[in-house]
């Protein structure tokens, strides 16, 4: 409903919409990877750089369409109260192998910077739950994540 209303004085107020719908598994995806390397309270040039290249290479978009991706995911992650509203996105659009795919994109935005931080760690241990992603399949892309970084 509150969604609804903002769109409403938006409109109004000559704002432009979003260039993606909150439905959108892309989306939610990069505002999961944006949640990811601000939860430590420092944003790299290294971790600005890999999300954009794993954007770019996932969802085959141009330099605009990721910097548009990442600026309506940055909006999405800044108004969310939790994590729940950008996994069921996945969760209902996506397949296990997809989610999964998912997870490793995150653990990439994780070792971006060189540094896991326990507030990293946590995080992704509750995306992959509520992804229905297995804690073994969880520590695999960790440690793949982690010899691709080194």
């Amino acid at each position: 409903m509150f969604a609804k209303i903002k769109t409403f004085i938006d409109t109004l107020t000559g704002e432009d919409e979003p260039h993606f719908a909150e439905t959108d598994p892309r989306l939610a995806a990069a505002a999961l990877l944006v949640h990811t390397i601000s939860i430590d309270g420092v944003i790299t040039e290294e971790e600005k750089s890999q999300l954009h290249a794993v954007l770019q290479t996932k969802y085959e978009l141009t330099l605009e369409q990721a910097d548009e991706l990442i600026e309506d995911a940055s909006a999405a992650d800044k108004e969310a109260v939790d994590l729940y509203g950008f996994t069921s996105v996945l969760k209902r659009n996506l397949s296990e192998e997809e989610r999964l795919d998912i997870l490793a994109m995150i653990w990439d935005m994780v070792y971006a910077d060189g540094v896991v931080h326990e507030f990293e760690d946590n995080l992704v241990w509750r995306i992959a739950e509520l992804l229905g992603v297995s804690s073994r399949d969880r520590m695999i892309l960790k440690k793949r994540a982690g010899k691709l970084a080194e």
